[in-house]
């Protein structure tokens, strides 16, 4: 799968070329994995930003209450971007 931003593309293909040969497959499957993973992650960013917050406050009360209570502190512009939450929001949306 490929980076959805052009020069990260290119970024990556040139890293790969510079690899030897024995190497490159795994480091191309790595990267494969790595753009997946950004792209799944990045489908939760457009999603209106007061269901966000209604997901935020959903999203706190089924944490344990240390990481809760971090969570709370960070707020919610330092959350909305982080990997669990954008985890938790794909899946209220049933995005795999």
């Amino acid at each position: 799968m490929e980076h959805p931003n052009s020069k990260c593309r290119i970024v990556q293909a040139e890293y790969l070329s510079r690899l030897p040969e024995e190497e490159r497959e795994n480091k191309a499957r790595d990267i494969r994995i790595g753009n997946a993973s950004y792209i799944y992650h990045q489908q939760a960013v457009p999603i209106q930003e007061n269901r966000l917050i209604m997901y935020y406050k959903e999203w706190l009360e089924g944490l344990p209450p240390n990481i809760s209570r971090h969570m709370k502190m960070l707020g919610f512009e330092a959350c909305k971007t982080m990997i669990p939450f954008t985890r938790y929001v794909n899946e209220r949306n049933d995005i795999a």
